[in-house]
């Protein structure tokens, strides 16, 4: 490991206990995080925190630092030669009760290589099951305030990035309203300090943008069709994260444990053959919003 390697994991590992403790105050069931530690055959290993409680009803905070010899078929996809390496990062999905609680997902992380490569990346995105536009556009304000405080132009950027990243290619449908996604900040374009701490802003958002959905959706009224829409709209968070996140593969390429790569997963989802939300106008809206491109910032409803 490089020499500032450690302090980064040290600062990962402080992140993952801030904000299980913040998550477990807000669901306020009185439930702690299930911890499992466990260790990586190549090398390295992790924490991984479950929570279920009365308002997260599948949650998890992982924090991972695994290192070792990079299996071939990742170092071609990634236009390295063979090396030994190390990936370390806080990962984060958390699945409400409540279908008027969005899915929320963020990862923040760190790689390197003994050849002397690295690089930051990570987002934060949400996926609704309703879309509700003032929420999307708080959403996408908070997040374009962190990135203005470091670059004018990484907002733009990155949220260009999710848009194209967070998309279920065979379903022609975003996954939900995107945020933001960055790979690669590495010396090339700022300081490692630089690119460090706009990734400690990004992780220190995680909580307030969490906090203020929350706040807004949780005392509303859920009715059946409610819940039979949370169960398509979690099928296809399914289907994205099994079917195109290049995140699950580099966890199961490289050997991670398997428990920890699939805590996304909801608990319960649903597929219903051809599928329509007729008589739920709120659902038809939502799928109709599913697009890439939107200026939620800006957004004027219609």
């Amino acid at each position: 490991m490089s020499p500032h390697s450690t302090s980064i994991i040290q600062w990962f590992q402080s992140l993952q206990d801030e904000i299980c403790k913040s998550l477990e105050e807000l669901d306020g069931s009185g439930h702690p995080f299930r911890e499992d530690l466990w260790t990586r055959d190549g090398g390295g290993g992790g924490r991984t925190r479950i929570l279920t409680g009365d308002l997260i009803e599948k949650g998890g905070v992982n924090f991972s630092a695994v290192h070792g010899q990079m299996p071939q078929k990742i170092a071609q996809s990634l236009g390295l030669n063979e090396n030994n390496f190390l990936a370390t990062g806080v990962s984060i999905v958390l699945h409400a009760r409540s279908p008027h609680i969005p899915i929320i997902h963020m990862n923040v992380r760190y790689f390197e290589t003994d050849q002397g490569d690295w690089w930051f990346g990570g987002g934060i995105d949400v996926t609704p099951h309703y879309i509700r536009e003032d929420q999307a556009a708080r959403f996408h304000q908070h997040l374009k305030t962190v990135c203005d405080l470091h670059d004018p132009n990484y907002y733009a950027q990155y949220k260009e990035w999710a848009d194209n990243y967070f998309y279920i290619k065979h379903r022609d449908e975003t996954r939900g309203i995107g945020g933001i996604f960055f790979d690669r900040l590495n010396s090339d374009i700022n300081t490692l300090e630089q690119n460090h701490a706009f990734v400690k802003a990004v992780g220190s958002a995680f909580v307030p943008i969490y906090e203020d959905l929350v706040s807004a959706n949780r005392n509303k009224p859920v009715e059946d069709n409610d819940k039979a829409w949370q169960a398509i709209r979690r099928g296809r968070y399914v289907e994205f994260n099994l079917v195109w996140d290049r995140g699950t593969k580099f966890g199961l390429d490289t050997n991670g444990r398997t428990e920890s790569i699939l805590m996304s997963l909801p608990p319960m989802a649903e597929w219903h053959y051809a599928y329509h939300p007729e008589g739920n106008p709120l659902a038809m809206k939502t799928q109709s919003l599913l697009k890439k491109g939107i200026d939620w910032v800006n957004y004027q409803s219609h």
